[in-house]
């Protein structure tokens, strides 16, 4: 670990927003973003910190429900309202209104969609601690998605700072569960989403920066076998859950193409080695680009019959994600984006990933949906996590620019 680290301190040596009224004009305004950002980028990297601090995996609801509790209310002192969706298995859903009280009709709607929930177990900061390397800031979570969480807050923060009113009523949902995926998520994304007419996901960038608009989408299948048990000593009378678990996986992994790819991820069966296992199960990742090869895979999985005399085979969907499909709407939308991006002297690009987002489920229901405007950086789910830091505040100044100007 590099021994020198950076600290960086509030606002106080930073521009007023007052100052940077009167510095520029309403035609320069969206024209100075990226300055006006690095002369905060101490402010940054300190609300960055303390999200990354709260740690926050998905299944341990106390530690989400804590790091949703503390952005919540930096929303409300940016003069969002705020509401907090309680669960009970998982983290409390949140949804953040700006602004808060409409003293005007507004031209529709932006849904801004973020997650609060990590991978990683609380504990972890102690192994992937903050900190700063050069141009990198590593730590848990820090890319996926605590980087887009911070550009949230800050956009807000500064609109109502600058006193810049959008066009267009902005809502931000704030998810608890979307590493693992939730029925309860996923339905009150899609209400949120058809009452837009823009969504955006603050899903780090792809490598180099480009935005996604396209993704793969997902099936958490599992599988599972039954047989009978018996001695090990006798095998033949018994019917062996786990051999006929792996004939099934088998003709799984004939799924695998150039578009579908499969991964076994879990596995499971057996007592002790002198016993034929009665019972077997895995737990297969199945991604693929479009709806077609989706209905592909689960009409394969439905032909599935047991190759074992006396064993029975079913599978199970444990969640799904749709894929995120290239569409007229979100083509048109990314121009837009691309144009206000040049403004600031960003040259936006577009491109595909294998991952899947709650942004696909949006664009899903045929709404102009963009993702990866979070920050560009590298080691997602892995030791090296981190956010390029010029990217940090590149993004940050576009996304005030797009809530603007949309």
């Amino acid at each position: 670990m590099p021994a020198k680290r950076r600290s960086y301190p509030m606002a106080a040596h930073f521009l007023s927003a007052e100052g940077m009224i009167n510095w520029i004009s309403d035609k320069e305004r969206r024209m100075d973003f990226n300055l006006y950002f690095k002369s905060r980028q101490g402010e940054i990297i300190n609300l960055l910190k303390e999200l990354v601090q709260r740690e926050s995996p998905t299944s341990d609801k106390k530690a989400v429900d804590a790091c949703s509790a503390y952005l919540a209310e930096h929303f409300r002192k940016t003069g969002c309202r705020v509401t907090r969706i309680p669960q009970k298995t998982v983290g409390d859903f949140h949804l953040i209104e700006y602004p808060a009280k409409l003293d005007r009709d507004l031209d529709g709607e932006i849904l801004i969609l973020t997650h609060a929930d990590t991978v990683w177990p609380v504990g972890r900061i102690a192994k992937m601690p903050f900190y700063i390397s050069g141009e990198k800031i590593f730590g848990p979570g820090v890319l996926d998605m605590k980087a887009g969480l911070a550009l949230a807050a800050l956009a807000l923060r500064t609109l109502n700072a600058l006193n810049i009113r959008p066009s267009k009523k902005i809502t931000i949902f704030v998810n608890s569960a979307e590493e693992t995926g939730c029925d309860e998520a996923r339905d009150l994304i899609v209400k949120q989403a058809k009452r837009a007419d823009k969504v955006l996901c603050l899903e780090p960038a792809l490598p180099g920066g480009a935005l996604k608009v396209q993704r793969k989408g997902r099936l958490c299948v599992r599988l599972e076998a039954s047989g009978r048990s018996a001695h090990g000593g006798s095998p033949d009378k018994g019917v062996n859950a786990i051999e006929e678990l792996l004939l099934q996986l088998r003709k799984v992994a004939r799924l695998k193409s150039k578009e579908i790819s499969v991964n076994l991820g879990l596995i499971g069966g057996g007592e002790k080695a002198n016993v034929v296992p009665d019972k077997a199960w895995a737990v297969c990742d199945i991604r693929f680009w479009d709806s077609a090869q989706k209905a592909k895979v689960l009409a394969a999985l439905r032909k599935l019959e047991p190759q074992t005399r006396g064993a029975k085979v079913r599978f199970v969907v444990e969640s799904l994600t749709p894929p995120m499909e290239k569409t007229k709407a979100s083509a048109r939308l990314f121009q837009d984006a691309k144009d206000i991006a040049a403004g600031l002297g960003l040259a936006l690009e577009s491109g595909k990933t294998g991952g899947g987002s709650d942004a696909s489920i949006a664009a899903g229901l045929g709404i102009p949906t963009l993702d990866g405007l979070g920050p560009d950086g590298d080691g997602i789910h892995a030791d090296h996590e981190h956010v390029l830091l010029p990217s940090l505040v590149q993004r940050a100044a576009l996304l005030v620019a797009l809530l603007q100007r949309l």
